[in-house]
């Protein structure tokens, strides 16, 4: 099972266990992880769910079939504080290749 390390706002992190194919939101949803709301469910349809792939792992994630849409580009036009980096967790799907992902939530500071 792949483990995610997830970066608070607080400062603190959690690593938390996910089943292969969940996406970062349905992971953060299910541990309960402060900065992730996933409003729309996971269709794509609001921010709620933004984040921030450490950079060491964007080549990675991206590589597992994670390539990010013109799409998904417009709806985090919308969201607060945008970085290079961000991605909207619900179309982030966590395979056992990601396992040791790190990833920080909305507004976390971070040196990348």
């Amino acid at each position: 099972m792949p483990k995610v390390t997830f970066l608070l706002k607080d400062g603190s992190s959690q690593t938390v266990d996910s089943p292969e194919n969940w996406s970062l939101m349905q992971i953060a949803k299910d541990h309960a992880l402060e900065g992730i709301e996933g409003a729309c469910g996971g269709s794509m349809a609001c921010a709620t769910c933004h984040c921030y792939i450490d950079p060491n792992w964007l080549a990675r994630v991206e590589a597992e079939d994670n390539e990010q849409s013109e799409e998904e580009r417009d709806i985090l036009d919308g969201a607060f504080d945008i970085r290079d980096t961000s991605r909207l967790g619900c179309q982030v799907k966590v395979t056992n290749a990601l396992d040791g992902l790190v990833v920080a939530m909305p507004g976390t500071e971070t040196d990348w």
